[in-house]
């Protein structure tokens, strides 16, 4: 009788396996691939943005905008993206516990048509200050998506998976960056005539999630731990998983249940004042400092001066940048593949080895590069290596950290530490780099060196590896490091279910 009821099954399964991948997909197209199109898509225009803030001002005023406050606005409407990164980071808890993972992905394109529609019609209005509220609002959406996203698809995959589908929202995000600068080429929408459209094409990822999302199923743990719906929660791992291997990770989930009954939500604040949280949020604040204090966005920046240097016309650079965001594709894709063979750990504490000896021999090539006629060549290699050696590890990895290291009740408000810290880096960073670089000179990756070689350390003495666990293995080993000689207490199977939903 089995062997007559088994060549059904088959396509039911592959089925299964075809709406996660379309779930992975439409989490990613409208989430971390927008923070990635959105932060590369602004380079392509940026003369000719200032030109139009220029000419506005003339016609405004009669006379032209004073030279000094071009780039003063031109830094304005850079800088407000990642101020609105920290506003919807912030945004972010609250409506993935209120409205659930998958909802709030949906809704958080309302902000996405709303700065389409400021782009698009910036220069008919003749109003820059249309493209500062777009870019904040860009940023909002940002904000909520790198935040949602790995929480969305790391509570629905499977234990064995959970890390290659964690990944995947690393390589919607470098996948992003690649698309932006190819879609920025002066071919195509980095013309003086088309920038609006350039900036205004953020509407069509959002509207293919907007069509696509809503046929998927919402997170399984946030169905059944915070909603108490245990007929939801079952359909929506039977359309995840077939029926076939539902009933293990449903007994798994109702041990989640039990451990999480009778506690509501934490707050972010709450996080640093609890022992029990202590070796997590250690972890959460120093590996996610040093994903963003490491130097990547220090490489990016000085990418285009290092391949003028190499001698690279200066009409082809833009071809050459489009290989710096295929480098990072194409690391993410390869430790996608290998990160739940070869674990969390290894994969930082790799990329980070990495990443200080290719940042030592750039440091050496950009010292010697007016002595040996290759030197250039060397630091040109050196930024693709080291990009590679970025998206090998802290890229993706990192972003995983506040999806297994914390549970269902603590996990929005650590995605709301985690985002608040990641886009205030990001700002300080990119307000800091020109003084960083007038000071320091050839030496500006030093500082970013010792960021690295911490990494690396923290990273193998005190990081726990959580490769092919479940959450409630996690939390037991995490309770034994943060509290060496107990062992946890037994929970108590309460009938009522407390919602997480309160803040």
């Amino acid at each position: 009788m089995e062997d007559e009821h088994e060549p059904p099954l088959q396509p039911r399964t592959q089925f299964q396996g075809r709406v996660l991948l379309l779930t992975i997909c439409a989490a990613g197209i409208g989430g971390t691939f927008q923070f990635g199109y959105n932060l590369s898509i602004i380079n392509a225009p940026t003369s000719h943005i200032q030109e139009f803030t220029n000419e506005t001002w003339r016609m405004r005023t009669g006379q032209p905008l004073p030279d000094h406050l071009v780039p003063l606005v031109w830094s304005l409407i850079v800088s407000l993206y990642p101020v609105g990164g920290l506003l919807g980071a912030l945004l972010a808890g609250p409506l993935a516990i209120t409205l659930g993972r998958k909802k709030s992905l949906m809704v958080n394109n309302i902000f996405v048509v709303a700065a389409a529609t400021l782009f698009g019609f910036s220069r008919r209005a003749g109003s820059f200050e249309m493209i500062m509220l777009g870019r904040l609002l860009v940023g909002i959406s940002a904000g909520v998506s790198m935040n949602v996203q790995p929480m969305y698809l790391g509570e629905s995959a499977p234990k064995e998976l959970r890390g290659s589908v964690a990944m995947t929202s690393a390589i919607f995000t470098a996948l992003g960056i690649v698309m932006g600068q190819v879609v920025g080429l002066r071919e195509l929408l980095g013309g003086r005539q088309a920038w609006p459209l350039l900036l205004a094409s953020c509407l069509v990822p959002g509207v293919l999630q907007l069509a696509s999302l809503p046929l998927l199923p919402e997170s399984p743990r946030y169905l059944l731990i915070d909603c108490g719906d245990s007929e939801a929660c079952l359909a929506a791992l039977q359309r995840l998983r077939g029926p076939a291997d539902v009933a293990g990770e449903l007994a798994e989930l109702e041990r989640e249940r039990a451990a999480c009954q009778g506690r509501r939500a934490r707050r972010p604040w709450e996080l640093f004042r609890d022992r029990a949280l202590r070796r997590q949020v250690a972890s959460l604040v120093v590996l996610g400092g040093a994903m963003e204090l490491c130097g990547n966005d220090a490489v990016y920046a000085y990418a285009s001066a290092v391949f003028s240097q190499a001698r690279i016309a200066p009409e082809k650079v833009q071809y050459a940048a489009i290989g710096t965001g295929g480098c990072e594709l194409l690391a993410a894709l390869l430790s996608c593949v290998v990160i739940e063979r070869v674990g969390r750990r290894m994969l930082l504490m790799v990329g980070y080895g990495l990443m200080t000896c290719w940042g030592s021999v750039f440091t050496a090539a950009l010292c010697l590069q007016s002595c040996l006629p290759w030197m250039p060549y060397l630091a040109m290699s050196c930024v693709f290596a080291f990009i590679l050696s970025f998206g090998i590890g802290p890229a993706g990895v990192t972003g995983i950290l506040a999806t297994e290291l914390f549970d269902q009740m603590a996990r929005p408000a650590a995605y709301m530490v985690c985002g608040t810290l990641m886009w205030t880096m990001l700002f300080l960073v990119g307000l800091g780099f020109p003084f960083i670089l007038e000071g320091l000179s050839h030496f500006l990756y030093v500082p970013f060196l010792c960021v690295c070689v911490c990494g690396a350390v923290y990273t193998g003495f005190f990081l726990p590896e959580t490769r092919g666990k479940s959450f409630v293995d996690i939390s037991e080993e995490l309770h034994r490091l943060n509290f060496p000689g107990v062992e946890p207490g037994p929970r108590v199977d309460r009938p009522e279910v407390i919602r997480s939903t309160e803040l």
